[in-house]
């Protein structure tokens, strides 16, 4: 049997920002959740990725768009943070 030795790599950490420049989350107070930016480099760091921005203006009802916001609200009714209320409100949850 052949026993291989991993080595780790120091990667730097990403930081979760919210403020500056290259930001990819939005401050509580303007409705918490990633910006189209984040949505962006998450896709181009994870391929096949489907994650999208958050439904925010007005839709049909039966809509794709209609079921995903409808599936948010569903999955964050138990969020009680500063941060999930305010996504929850970002979403018309």
């Amino acid at each position: 049997m052949v026993v291989q030795e991993v080595k780790t790599i120091n990667m730097p950490r990403i930081r979760k920002t919210t403020k500056g420049k290259g930001r990819n989350f939005r401050t509580v107070k303007e409705g918490a959740g990633m910006t189209a930016k984040g949505v962006r480099e998450y896709r181009k760091k994870n391929p096949g990725s489907k994650l999208k921005t958050a439904v925010t203006g007005k839709v049909k009802p039966g809509s794709k768009a209609a079921k995903r916001r409808k599936s948010f609200c569903a999955r964050s009714k138990g969020w009680k943070s500063k941060r999930g209320l305010a996504a929850r409100r970002r979403w018309k949850c």
